[in-house]
């Protein structure tokens, strides 16, 4: 019989608290939280505003909001929104 798999512990870093700066915070709000919960807070923005291209589901329309977050860009793609997204986190 083989030998069970340890269950796969999450990295330190993703669960790190970090702080949002100003721009972020109007966004998701101004409390510490692990980049996962910016990730999910941020998703939930961008579906309740309806801000996911209609044409290209890969790319987010920026609002007045996001558009700080963004570096001004009215539209980036969702990888492009991470890189973006993690130079407004402190840790």
């Amino acid at each position: 019989m083989a030998a069970k798999k340890p269950a796969r512990k999450p990295s330190a870093a993703f669960m790190k608290p970090m702080t949002p700066s100003s721009d972020l915070a109007a966004v998701i709000g101004s409390s510490a939280m692990p980049r996962t919960e910016v990730t999910k807070k941020l998703w939930a923005y961008i579906k309740k505003n309806g801000l996911q291209d209609s044409k290209n589901k890969r790319n987010i329309n920026a609002d007045d909001k996001l558009k700080p977050v963004f570096g001004g860009k009215k539209q980036v793609s969702m990888f492009e929104m991470t890189k973006l997204v993690s130079k407004h986190l402190k840790g």
